[in-house]
């Protein structure tokens, strides 16, 4: 790979996990998937979210936290690694389901964090419109998903797009898979392999397949 650190990212069912997994296979490369299934307060979260708002991101947090300690004390960034998040998800989700007051102690936390925590190389945001991503969300089936709103849902897309368009530290590309299936259409998987291939200066790049 040309980057030492790609980041597929998205909204929830937009099938970064997915293409991250398709990816690592093909290419031999580490790959490093966030562990939702361990968070206890993610189901909990979507029936009460004021409730367990707090527990949830500040799990998430530590979680992915002690994810990147272990590849710096493993030296595994000296290695290529995709990945189907990157670190400033914990903050953009806590910025969009906590209070005020949370949100302050949040950032405390957040800022002693991150100031390990280096950035990807390359970021890739795979966007889907609210229809698309509501039939992924259905048809994979998790029982605490599935009553997810179009308005959260909205809510999270415009918190990443917001970040990624002022960000100024590492090439994005925004490719748009609303009317595309990359696990079915192997030109489209190619087309975003070969986009891989590309160096990018800083800052967002819009694809539209």
């Amino acid at each position: 790979m040309l980057y030492k650190h790609i980041a597929i990212e998205g909204n929830i069912g937009s099938g970064k996990t997915t293409l991250s997994s398709m990816l690592s296979n093909e290419k031999n490369v580490r790959l490093v998937l966030e562990a939702f299934s361990d968070n206890p307060f993610l189901p909990k979260f979507y029936k009460e979210p004021e409730k367990h708002a707090f527990a949830l991101e500040l799990f998430f947090m530590a979680e992915r936290y002690q994810q990147y300690k272990q590849f710096k004390n493993q030296d595994l960034f000296k290695t290529q690694i995709i990945s189907d998040y990157f670190f400033i998800k914990s903050k953009l989700f806590a910025q969009n389901n906590l209070n005020r007051d949370e949100m302050q102690l949040f950032n405390r936390l957040y800022d002693i964090t991150s100031s390990s925590i280096s950035n990807p190389d390359l970021v890739v945001y795979l966007y889907a419109d609210i229809n698309r991503l509501q039939k992924n969300i259905k048809k994979r089936a998790r029982y605490f998903e599935q009553d997810i709103s179009d308005k959260y849902l909205q809510s999270i897309q415009n918190k990443y797009l917001d970040y990624l368009r002022k960000q100024n530290d590492f090439p994005v590309l925004v490719i748009n898979v609303t009317k595309v299936d990359f696990i079915l259409e192997k030109d489209i998987y190619m087309k975003i392999k070969k986009l891989l291939l590309v160096s990018y200066d800083i800052g967002i790049h819009t694809i539209e397949l």
